[in-house]
């Protein structure tokens, strides 16, 4: 039974694929917090260029 236990890897899978899901959602984070500063700079420019500043 424990032989059977350790040979069995259909969890393994499962904890793959969390890691792989893990990984996409820290690369997604860093874009968009990324992306958003530069968005923020953007409209300041903008804003800047409206008021005349």
């Amino acid at each position: 039974m424990f032989a059977r236990f350790l040979k069995d890897e259909s969890g393994a899978t499962a904890i793959e694929y969390g890691l792989i899901a893990a990984g996409i959602s820290v690369a997604i984070a860093t874009i968009v917090g990324t992306v958003g500063s530069e968005l923020v700079s953007t409209f300041e420019n903008v804003e800047d260029g409206l008021t005349g500043s």
